[in-house]
């Protein structure tokens, strides 16, 4: 097995705490007594710790090396998965420990992108942080697919206490992965602090603009996969009460989209090295924009069509995300990556924290008076989602035209 095959394993062992919540998140508006809009704040919990998390351990890589930050923060993802499993008992216990078990999982993510941009060259580069991602989103789609399958038989808390255990896998992959990897720290002036580096990041125009991209791109992405499960279970039961069944289904449903999208961020990488990182950003973006403002007023065709679409709206919304990733090494040195992704953790996350959230707002108020309508309500609040989303092609237009963005992908633009 390879070196990017065993931490592309790691990766997907560690996102199967991932969506947990989400596959259960119709039951648990029930048994927690909660509304649409502090479900969506339960799941806006963990982006808040998850940005939390990268930002803090950006500059963690950068002082200390990737790989000491990625085991270090393995550790710390697999003890916080299993309280959340065990301890998680109502709104506001749902809240705390499912924003620490975000706040104790990005240390599998931007330390493990500065592993792989460590380990291959510009030409290649690309295609393996694509391969990283998609093995994420297999995570995912395992995720959503164990808890489909044991929901029905154990509840949401026995898949909750399966799901959890993966970490602790992902963390006895990294640490045989890593044992031959070097830890690299880039030099640097010790005298500049972070705040200066952030200041040199904030300054590079076109990093920036790609930094605002990746913005508008995780306000759609992190709210799809925050209300997915929900709107395909709420689409089953449409003619009924909403039943542990329906929700298995829909996570089921949902699982088979996230498989489906690991070919949107293959796919998406491999493209930005032949064809350029910001024509390809162009192309996800647009099409997932488009799947944005039309995706909610599809509620009542059949389920089948329902989920392909799925599909292809989960796969256009993540076939640029491994390119975001992947441009910005290419316009930061590599000493200041760290606070590049740092920074960029700050503002994507933040707009995953208020997305699901607003998401949730919006699906309260039109299913209340005076529309009281549920096609209504989830036409609007996926709207929303497209509507936070549609800068992201602009500020690709922008970065576009700036002579460093030429320079990407050897060349290619």
């Amino acid at each position: 097995m390879t070196w990017l095959a065993r931490i592309c394993a790691g990766r997907i062992f560690f996102a199967l705490v991932f969506t947990t919540y989400s596959a259960a998140l119709p039951l648990l508006k029930t048994d927690w007594n909660m509304s649409a809009g502090q479900a969506g704040l339960v799941q806006s919990a963990w982006h808040a710790g998850y940005l939390i998390s990268l930002f803090a351990v950006g500059f963690a890589a950068d002082r200390h090396g990737a790989k000491k930050t990625y085991l270090v923060g393995s550790v710390l993802a697999g003890v916080s998965a299993l309280m959340f499993a065990f301890f998680a008992n109502g709104f506001a216990s749902g809240l705390i420990l499912h924003g620490f078990t975000g706040l104790c999982s990005g240390a599998s993510y931007t330390p493990g992108l500065t592993l792989v941009a460590e380990r291959f060259t510009s030409h290649h580069r690309g295609r393996a942080m694509g391969w990283f991602l998609a093995a994420a989103s297999l995570g995912y789609g395992l995720s959503l697919l164990l808890s489909g399958i044991l929901m029905p038989h154990l509840g949401w808390r026995g898949s909750f206490i399966v799901t959890a255990s993966g970490p602790f896998v992902g963390m006895l992959i990294s640490f045989w992965t890593l044992r031959e990897t070097p830890n690299v720290v880039h030099p640097h002036d010790h005298q500049l602090a972070a705040i200066l580096a952030l200041r040199a990041v904030w300054r590079n125009r076109p990093a920036m603009l790609l930094i605002w991209a990746y913005v508008f791109h995780a306000w759609e992405l992190l709210g799809l996969w925050a209300w997915l499960p929900a709107y395909l279970a709420a689409s089953i039961a449409q003619k009924g009460a909403l039943t542990i069944q329906a929700a298995g289904a829909g996570a089921l449903l949902t699982a088979l989209t996230y498989i489906t999208s690991m070919s949107g961020s293959i796919g998406g990488g491999a493209l930005s090295d032949r064809w350029g990182r910001t024509r390809t950003i162009l192309w996800g973006a647009c099409l997932s924009l488009a799947c944005s403002f039309t995706f909610g007023w599809m509620m009542a065709l059949p389920l089948w069509v329902l989920v392909a679409i799925a599909a292809i709206y989960n796969m256009t919304a993540i076939a640029d995300s491994s390119i975001y990733s992947t441009a910005l090494t290419e316009l930061v040195p590599p000493h200041h990556l760290g606070a590049a992704y740092a920074l960029r953790s700050l503002l994507g996350f933040g707009a995953g924290i208020i997305s699901p959230w607003v998401f949730g707002l919006v699906l309260d108020w039109a299913q209340g008076e005076p529309l009281r309508s549920e096609t209504m309500a989830w036409g609007l609040a996926w709207t929303a989602l497209g509507a936070g989303a549609v800068f992201g092609p602009l500020m690709t237009v922008l970065l576009r035209g700036k002579p460093e963005a030429q320079k990407m992908a050897g060349g290619k633009g």
